[in-house]
């Protein structure tokens, strides 16, 4: 059996599972996240709902060929029916619906919101019902901002170790090449974690394309982490723009990264450049750091020294969300 690199469990929140325009009215789809096979449909009402999979008559999976009958999605192998609660609704060729069945929710469901157009799921291991909301972010329900850009990611590593990037300061130089990183002011309160701070970044040309020695962009951002599955920031200085981070569990060794940005339709010309070039950028150090998460290996207790930043404290913050207490260091 291969050993994990990181032994680490999955952690509990709410985390995407859709685009929310990209799941329309009868959809059904196959979904694989928190090492569970699931099926997403959307009902004739237009509810998004969740379910594990598995139809517990024959083992068949509902997600390859199922069909939404009204408020509830069929499975492919003998039609029976469940709602978005996990009850069955109807069995069409049985006399009676068996007792085992009647009234008893009997596929595990999970709590559904759609915000800021996307779809979210409430995971937790031990299905406790939500202890916090998704943060909505205005600006993606705002006819004056874009369409959204989005950009996707499946990483083999957990959460936190990505999630840690965030605070280690040193990486910057050596995998980003950055000159320097600012100090943030962070306040943590229970679930969330919000960095306020001042930068100096690359310069673009007018092209919106990264150049040495160019003139740096001075900003201002804000950066939000709502929970393990939440995060998004505001970048405002030269130009304005607005990027929510979904981060969804797969198993306990790998995720789906998504960075959905959005700007105010009011940019100039030239502010949409510098936008693109900004957004371009976001993206390029992603997949600059994703060799490293792809092979590291989680040290429980690493050796650090004064110029690594506070990956102490975020892991501690961070642990709130194991439901079973891991190590926090």
């Amino acid at each position: 059996m291969k050993q994990s690199r990181f032994n680490l469990p999955i952690p509990y929140g709410w985390f995407a599972i859709a685009i929310a325009d990209q799941l329309a009215i009868g959809d059904v789809k196959p979904l694989h996240y928190f090492d569970r096979e699931l099926v997403l449909f959307r009902t004739e009402s237009g509810q998004a709902k969740l379910l594990n999979a598995i139809c517990p008559h024959l083992g068949a999976h509902i997600g390859h060929g199922g069909e939404v009958h009204g408020e509830s999605v069929a499975c492919p192998f003998h039609g029976w029916e469940y709602n978005g609660d996990g009850y069955c609704t109807q069995i069409a060729y049985a006399k009676a619906m068996p007792p085992k069945v009647d009234g008893k929710q009997i596929i595990q469901s999970y709590p559904v919101v759609e915000r800021n157009g996307v779809v979210w799921a409430w995971y937790h291991p031990d299905n406790i019902d939500p202890l916090f909301e998704v943060d909505l972010v205005e600006e993606f329900n705002s006819s004056e901002w874009t369409v959204p850009f989005i950009r996707e990611w499946d990483i083999n590593c957990p959460v936190q170790e990505a999630a840690e990037n965030a605070v280690d300061k040193a990486h910057f130089a050596y995998v980003h090449t950055a000159d320097a990183v600012p100090e943030g002011v962070v306040t943590v309160d229970a679930h969330r974690r919000t960095t306020h701070l001042d930068s100096r970044g690359p310069g673009f040309n007018d092209n919106g394309e990264r150049v040495a020695g160019a003139e740096p962009i001075f900003s201002h951002l804000q950066s939000v982490n709502v929970g393990a599955g939440q995060t998004w920031q505001r970048f405002s200085g030269i130009f304005e723009t607005v990027m929510m981070g979904t981060v969804t569990p797969i198993d306990a060794d790998s995720f789906r990264l998504r960075f959905i940005f959005t700007q105010p339709k009011a940019n100039t010309a030239e502010k949409g450049v510098f936008a693109q070039g900004f957004m371009d950028e976001i993206c390029h150090q992603v997949e600059q750091d994703i060799p490293i998460w792809d092979h590291k290996h989680y040290q429980p207790t690493p050796l650090l020294c004064d110029g690594d930043g506070p990956i102490a404290q975020f892991r501690k913050w961070f642990s709130q969300f194991y439901a079973d207490g891991a190590p926090q260091q």
